[in-house]
This record gives structure tokens, sequence and C-alpha cells, in this order.
């Protein structure tokens, strides 16, 4: 007897073990796990919390997003990029557009482009929890005719914000005519006369720059050395006229008269000065003197002919 009721306590003992492990599992197989609460984890895992519902996005100060910018050959221009509420996670760029290439130019307050013509002109809220204005400006120095095209300031939110900037270049035409007002490649003066050649100026949004006349290389807008030289510029609207003149036109005067602005275009004409010889007798004493090498040669021909037939 006292073997068949220690038996019965085992089986029970083990009865209670497995009642006790059974308990623990839910009617999914998963021991002390619920799975409403995995379930509502691997759904929310990854995912960022929701934005405070009264933080303001950053937005472009322009609603438009979109300017046009003209500047002129050679001058410096800033690209401004004004953006509200902007919060310190967000990053701003700048980058060029060329058809579908874009190439990086700055990134946050880094410049990324090897060219030391770009760089950042920053004014930033020291404190931007007030969400004051932030401009993010990009100046290039020494613009080029290349420089000309699209630039976009983008903004680091998703989808990333875009403040697209088009600059276009102006390059300058300058063109040198005489004292009749006729454009000129070369012109001829008697010796003793009045040299006088006008330079013409336009698409010169800001003619600010100095206007320099130049013989070969020596400058003469103030050469007092030769005497006689007088220079008189006027300022129009979009661009310049110069005025170049040289009393008592020396044979020493001849040469390559060039109009500049700046170092941004240039344009020049040859003088040619005379002493007494006008340039329609130079050319009819090259011409004869060619007809008569024609002449005599073919003389010689027709004795060589008689000769040789007689």
């Amino acid at each position: 007897m006292m073997g068949i009721f220690l038996l019965l306590l085992v089986i029970c003992r083990c009865l209670k073990v497995y009642c006790s492990l059974y308990s623990d599992i839910d009617v999914y197989g998963n021991s002390g796990v619920n799975m409403n609460q995995l379930e509502k984890e691997s759904t929310t895992k990854g995912v960022p919390s929701a934005m405070d519902p009264h933080e303001v996005p950053p937005y472009f100060e322009d609603p438009v997003g979109f300017t046009n910018l003209t500047t002129q050959l050679g001058a410096s221009v800033l690209l401004q990029c004004r953006i509200n509420h902007l919060s310190p996670k967000n990053k701003v760029s700048w980058l060029r557009r060329r058809g579908n290439q874009l190439t990086l130019v700055t990134f946050g307050r880094e410049v990324y482009i090897a060219d030391g013509r770009y760089e950042l002109s920053l004014n930033i809220p020291s404190d931007l929890s007030n969400k004051g204005p932030a401009e993010w400006g990009l100046r290039i120095c020494n613009i080029q005719q290349d420089d000309e095209g699209h630039y976009e300031c983008q903004l680091s939110t998703h989808p990333p914000l875009v403040y697209t900037v088009f600059l276009h270049v102006i390059v300058p035409e300058l063109e040198i005519a005489d004292e009749r007002g006729k454009p000129i490649n070369n012109k001829f003066y008697q010796a003793e006369s009045t040299i006088e050649l006008k330079c013409s100026i336009a698409k010169v949004p800001h003619p600010s720059q100095f206007i320099v006349w130049k013989h070969n290389t020596r400058i003469l807008n103030y050469d007092t050395t030769r005497g006689g030289i007088s220079v008189k510029t006027d300022l129009l609207p979009d661009g310049a006229k110069s005025r170049l003149y040289i009393a008592n036109a020396k044979t020493a005067d001849s040469g390559n008269y060039s109009c500049s602005l700046a170092n941004v275009a240039e344009t020049s004409v040859f003088v040619h000065v005379l002493n007494g010889e006008t340039p329609a007798a130079m050319q009819h004493g090259a011409c004869s003197s060619n007809y008569g090498i024609s002449t005599i040669t073919r003389s010689l021909i027709l004795v060589w002919c008689l000769l040789t037939y007689r």
C-alpha cells in the first residue's frame, strides 16, 4: 500500500508542474509574450515620433521658389536664400545644376567646390528658437560667362525644399569708331593731323569700371610724357562712350590702340600715321610696281620666242 501511495504522490506532483507550465503559455504558443504588444512594437519600430503639432516647419521667405538675377562679366554677385523657422536639425546646401547634372557647391557651413571664387555669406540669428529668418547666401566673385545658369538652395526636409536662382551674365560689347562714327579696324591719318577714336561700350548694367585707352602697351589716360593727349568719357544708363584725342600725330603714333573696360573686355584698332603719302597712293604704287614687273616679264618672253623660232 505504501508503495502505491508514494507512486500516486509522484504522479500528482508531476501533473502540478505540467499545469503550472501550461498556464504560462497563451493561445499563440508564446511563453510569457503578449502578441498584441509585440505586433504594436514591430509596427512602430524605426518610425520617428510624430512632429510636434505646434511646431511650424521651415519654409523659404520667397513663396514663388524661383528668382532671376542679372550681373555683368567680372563682377561679384550674392545669391540669396532666406529661410524662416530654420531648425538646427535642418541642413542647407547650394548646388549648381547643368541639365540633369547637379554639382555640390556647399553643404552646411562648408564649401565643397574646388573653385576659390565661391564663398558662403551667412546671417543667422544666434537663437534659432525665435524662428527668425536666416540668410544663407552664396557669393561668387569675378563672374565668368560660364557661371550663367541655375543654382539651387536646398533644405534637408522630407521631401527636400528647393529654391532656384537663375543667374544671367551680361557680356559687355565694345566697338571703336572714327570721328564720323564709322566702326573701323584700321585707320589712316596724315602726320600733324589729330587722331580721334571713339569707343562705345554697351550692355553694362552698372558702368562703374574704369575705361582704359592704350597705345600698344602704354596707358594713355593720364599720359603726360608726349603731350596733346586727352580722354573724355561719358557714362550712360546701360554703358559708356569714351573719346581719345591725340594732337599733332607723328609716325611714332602708329600702332595698336585698345579700349578696355577694366580687365573685363577689350577691343582694338590699328592706326597708320602717314608722312605725306595717302593710302590710295600707297596702294596705287604697289599696283604700278606689280604692273611694271609683269610688263617686263612679258617682253622678255616675247623676245625669247622670236629668237627661238627665227
